[in-house]
C-alpha cells in the first residue's frame, strides 16, 4: 500500500502505473522469470527511492504500480528499472536471451498513467476551484467569457 514519503521540504504521494512490454513481445515471463523479476524489483527498492506496490506478468509483458520521489521523474523511473532487470534477468535466465537472439529484454517504449491516491481528475479539480476563492474564480471565468 503506497505512504506519504515525508521528506524535508516535501510530503509526496507519486504513483504511477507503467506497462512494459518484452522486445518483439515475445512470451518471456515464466513463473521463475517473474519471481526473478520481483525479487530484482525488490532490490531496486532497497537502493533506490523506487517502490514497487504491484508488479503483474503476463506471459509477454509487465504492469508496475510504482511510488517514488519528485526528483525522478517517469522516464528516469523506468529507465532504472528497465536497465536493471534486463541486466539482471539476462544474467539468472540465460536462455531468456537466447529467446530475444541476444538482443534487447524490453521494447524502447513504455505506457506511464499517474494514479490518484486521493481521487481522480474531476474530484480533484472540484476541490482545487473551490479552495477559498471560488467567487473570484467565477468573476474572473465570466470576464474572460465574455470577451468572447
Amino acid at each position: 500500500m503506497s505512504e506519504y514519503l515525508h521528506k524535508s521540504h516535501n510530503v509526496t504521494v507519486l504513483l504511477y502505473h507503467f506497462v512494459c512490454p518484452a522486445k518483439y513481445r515475445r512470451v518471456v515471463f515464466t513463473d521463475a522469470v517473474d519471481i526473478s523479476l520481483k525479487e530484482i524489483c525488490l532490490g531496486i527498492s532497497e537502493r533506490y527511492e523506487i517502490y514497487f506496490i504491484e508488479i503483474g506478468t503476463d506471459k509477454d509483458h509487465v504492469h508496475f504500480l510504482i511510488q517514488s520521489v519528485p526528483m525522478y521523474s517517469p522516464t528516469k523511473i523506468i529507465q532504472m528499472v528497465k536497465s536493471i532487470t534486463a541486466k539482471e534477468i539476462f544474467r539468472i535466465h540465460p536462455e531468456v536471451k537466447k529467446q530475444l537472439w541476444g538482443g534487447e529484454f524490453w521494447t524502447k517504449g513504455f505506457y506511464v498513467n499517474t494514479v490518484g491516491k486521493h481521487g481522480n481528475e474531476s474530484i480533484i479539480k472540484a476541490y482545487v476551484k473551490s479552495q477559498g476563492r471560488e467567487n473570484e474564480y467565477k468573476k474572473i471565468h465570466n470576464q474572460q467569457l465574455s470577451l468572447f
